[in-house]
């Protein structure tokens, strides 16, 4: 087990987790001293009694906090082991594209370190592994033939994880460290999105086709991103999620689509004054364009678990994975 590997993937997502400790100088100078005093049995249980202190994490964690959690570790499992299957296939992705899809891996193992210390052994567990899911889709799509497949499929993952981690904060609010790391989690999603989207129109250089974001997409989520990568199996990652939300969800809490233009009961497309550009006139089109893409949407776990379960396997669904 290596502990400063562990903490250096803990540090990507929460860059205070040394303070929690102690500071960062004592921690590592505690740390370091301590394969002279425990053995390989007793290591477990004391980084669980560490990170206990560090989170502040009772064993009465609330059970909406542990779904959210639990739900989001399932997520990151599903893209972890999606990069890692990218990289293990010769020549799939472009040599020049490795260095990144590699780092958002690495992300995705820190991600999920990060939610297991939190959790404790309120952990979906253990790892499912790479078995535990069927990037096919049954069938439906083949995400390892060609590179333009691969990243299709991810920018259906990294979009689902955004929306999923923004509609599980509000589960969270009542446990202010634990809220701050999903949020540092979740804009780092965000950046993954914004990446696989720019690898998917051809790099920097080449600009966006806005009549065929399916193939040729925005940096950012235009409207509903027509269905997006994979239609219709990808169109859930966009639309509406469960309205009215299910049992539990706090009062008010609604997941419309990301097409949605009404903000804090505010039209933001009709009540905006769009900035004027001399000899361009933006048609209503594209105020409605601008006015989707300037907020992002939250989605209920119900429906994540929807899309997430087309691509978990039969040793998966055995695991009880997005249950």
């Amino acid at each position: 087990m290596d502990l400063f590997k562990i903490l250096s993937d803990i540090e990507k997502v929460d860059p205070e987790v040394y303070e929690r400790f102690d500071t960062r100088r004592r921690a590592f100078k505690y740390i370091s001293g301590m394969g002279k005093a425990v053995t390989a049995a007793t290591l477990p249980g004391l980084l669980s009694t560490m990170f206990n202190k560090a989170y502040g994490q009772t064993s009465t964690l609330a059970p909406e906090i542990v779904a959210t959690l639990n739900l989001a570790l399932q997520l990151e499992y599903l893209e972890r082991y999606y990069y890692q299957r990218g990289l293990d296939t010769p020549g799939l992705i472009p040599s020049a594209d490795v260095p990144a899809i590699t780092i958002i891996r690495d992300d995705e193992v820190g991600h999920i370190a990060a939610i297991r210390a939190v959790l404790g052994t309120q952990a979906f567990g253990p790892d499912p592994g790479a078995t535990a899911f069927d990037y096919t889709a049954g069938g439906k799509v083949n995400p390892f033939a060609n590179a333009a497949n691969f990243y299709a499929v991810s920018q259906a993952f990294v979009d689902t994880g955004v929306r999923a981690y923004k509609g599980g904060a509000v589960n969270l609010m009542g446990n202010k460290d634990i809220l701050t790391a999903a949020l540092n989690i979740h804009s780092v999603e965000a950046r993954h999105s914004s990446h696989i989207r720019l690898l998917r129109r051809g790099g920097v250089s080449a600009t966006a086709d806005v009549n065929n974001l399916v193939a040729k997409p925005k940096s950012w989520i235009s409207g509903t991103d027509g269905g997006g990568s994979n239609p219709p199996l990808t169109t859930p990652v966009y639309g509406a999620g469960v309205n009215p939300p299910p049992a539990g969800t706090p009062t008010g809490v609604t997941f419309p689509a990301e097409d949605n233009t009404t903000q804090g009961a505010v039209n933001v497309q009709t009540g905006t004054t769009f900035p004027t550009i001399p000899g361009v006139t933006l048609t209503t089109a594209q105020q409605l364009a601008a006015a989707t893409e300037a907020f992002d949407e939250p989605l209920d776990a119900t429906t994540v678990k929807t899309i997430a379960r087309n691509f978990r396997s039969t040793v998966g669904a055995t695991l009880g994975l997005f249950n």
